[in-house]
């Protein structure tokens, strides 16, 4: 197959208005199929299908992309190489990592996230499928879509802090609830009760925002369980799990059915199964569930919220991080209806604005801060303090 390529943006154009992503896969059939679901998009430009790293590299500053699109497995150099080298050519670039369900290839792709990469998506297994598998198409469409206006706007949040891959270093709050870019959100009041557990949902974006935030809270994850419903497959979670245990220096890992609730602990959801909690001779326990997806989600963040709600009510803490869609704005309802404290990340350090700032808008919502001060208003929280 031949490289397609687009013109370079020009200024002035209706042209300039669409997202134009480059697709780089050493497989034909992927990048002609990617490249036909493009063709098929109205706010989307096709600015390039490589077959390798390397050549991405050679035309990124001119071919100027807002997203690329990039393979793990490629003969002449491959995407965890090519990486930070695009990166060095374009600062403002959004990348999202493609590859198959393995284990290796989730290593390489929260590596890849640690390096600067905005997101990553799971193809079909045999290149031959992608063509059939709807499934696939959609989410790239809608996690391209959803990174567009990031793209445009000047890259990974998360980049401008990390760069290198280290964490960002965060800074005292200089404010108590809420911050100047809430404008008109209406923020709920803390409880006055000091929350027992601590409950995470993400999206897009979320595994450097959750490593970011379980290392700046230190000891208090000592004295409080923690769970989380990160967006995400089977094997991506279990990868997930290992990086926050080594990000916050404590025990974390994909929840398991039945196991009990403990302080000291980070549950990750499995991927592929909701996790929920109840309770077993009053204790609580971890519930998986194999039901239909929520929100198109599967763990889902709703699923944890409303059945935390019944669990702990305003004992719970909830925290509403960076993306797409609006999977735990019901569950954040059921938490602030039971009386519990939520946080939602804030739309400047958010890849995408979408789940927290759901639950921001509908007025669930207690503290709408950057990610940079919400590690210091849970420790806060779980110390006594409100303000």
């Amino acid at each position: 197959m031949s490289i397609g390529l687009a013109a370079p943006a020009s200024t002035g154009s209706a042209f300039d208005e669409r997202i134009r992503v480059m697709v780089v896969d050493d497989a034909a059939v992927v990048r002609s199929t990617i490249g036909r679901w493009l063709e098929a998009e109205p706010d989307m430009a096709i600015a390039g299908l490589l077959r390798g790293g390397r050549e991405a590299v050679e035309q990124i500053k001119r071919q100027s992309p807002h997203i690329v699109i990039l393979d793990i497995t490629m003969p002449d150099m491959d995407g965890i190489a090519a990486l930070p080298l695009l990166l060095r050519e374009k600062r403002d670039l959004v990348v999202l990592m493609v590859s198959t369900l393995t284990r290796r290839n989730a290593e390489i792709s929260m590596r890849a996230l640690s390096l600067g990469a905005t997101d990553c998506i799971a193809k079909p297994q045999s290149d031959r499928e992608i063509g059939s598998c709807d499934l696939f198409r959609r989410e790239l469409i809608a996690r391209i879509r959803a990174l567009g206006g990031r793209g445009k706007r000047g890259g990974n949040v998360f980049r401008q802090g990390l760069g290198t891959g280290e964490l960002p270093q965060l800074e005292a709050p200089g404010i108590a609830s809420g911050s100047a870019e809430t404008g008109r959100i209406a923020l709920r009041p803390f409880p006055a009760v000091p929350p027992r557990v601590l409950l995470i949902g993400a999206s897009t974006g979320g595994p450097q925002a959750l490593n970011a935030l379980l290392a700046a809270m230190g000891q208090v994850i000592d004295h409080v369980p923690v769970l989380v419903t990160q967006h995400m497959p089977a094997t991506f979670t279990a990868i997930l799990a290992e990086h926050l245990a080594r990000a916050s220096g404590r025990p974390a890992a994909e929840a398991q059915d039945g196991e009990l609730v403990r302080a000291g602990r980070i549950y990750v959801a499995p991927g592929g199964f909701h996790m929920c909690v109840g309770r077993r001779a009053g204790e609580p326990v971890i519930v998986l569930d194999d039901g239909p997806p929520v929100n198109f989600c599967k763990p889902a963040a709703d699923r944890m919220f409303v059945s935390a709600a019944a669990v702990w009510g305003a004992w719970s803490l909830a925290v509403v991080l960076t993306g797409m869609g609006c999977d735990g704005l019901r569950g954040a309802a059921s938490l602030a209806s039971a009386g519990a404290g939520i946080i939602a990340q804030d739309e400047d350090t958010s890849v995408v604005w979408g789940m927290p700032g759901r639950v921001a808008q509908a007025g669930l919502a207690c503290a709408v801060l950057p990610l940079d001060k919400i590690a210091f208003k849970i420790v806060r929280l779980f110390c006594g303090g409100r303000r």
